[in-house]
């Protein structure tokens, strides 16, 4: 078992409560309209229009991806399951975000990028000591979990992105009606 310093359990406590935060937030923004969201209806409308079909399946997908698992996270708990659902949200995400580059002001794929790793890196490193993982004597937090939560995270975004580019080919092949 590693030795932590007081400090270090601060840091990393406070580091995943602040992330699993940012991501409910973002849940929340696509399930209720919170903050300034467009709630499920809005959202999916949006996720239609960017390829992701069925539209509303695909908001509630996203929304749970980040608000579920940023609860998760915030709790540290099922870290690894959790820290792979954000960063597979995440992660197609920043593959929508990627054609305007890197810098998030320009509309680039920078902060999906961070938060998906940085859920990552909890899923691979744990909660820490502060967290129901630990307390549940990580029940749901074994090795094995975190390989194959991790293992499951480019097999998923590969699948959602496959999917959105042939939804989007077969609208551009489509012909138009005017």
């Amino acid at each position: 078992m590693p030795s932590y310093t007081s400090v270090s359990v601060t840091a990393k406590t406070l580091l995943r409560i602040a992330l699993g935060s940012v991501l409910v937030a973002h849940g929340s923004q696509k399930l209720f309209g919170a903050f300034g969201g467009g709630g499920i209806d809005g959202t999916a409308q949006g996720m239609h229009a960017m390829g992701f079909r069925p539209g509303r399946r695909n908001a509630v997908l996203a929304g749970l991806g980040e608000a579920g698992s940023g609860a998760a996270l915030a709790l540290g708990l099922a870290t690894p399951i959790a820290g792979a659902g954000a960063a597979t949200t995440m992660g197609v995400a920043s593959s929508v975000h990627t054609p305007k580059g890197f810098f998030n002001a320009d509309g680039g794929f920078e902060f999906p990028a961070f938060l998906g790793f940085s859920a990552a890196m909890f899923a691979l490193g744990g909660p820490g000591p502060v967290s129901l993982d630990h307390a549940t004597r990580h029940v749901f937090d074994r090795p094995w979990v975190r390989a194959v939560a991790l293992a499951a995270v480019p097999v998923a975004i590969a699948v959602q992105v496959a999917q959105r580019r042939k939804a989007l080919a077969e609208d551009a092949a489509a012909p138009s009606e005017s």
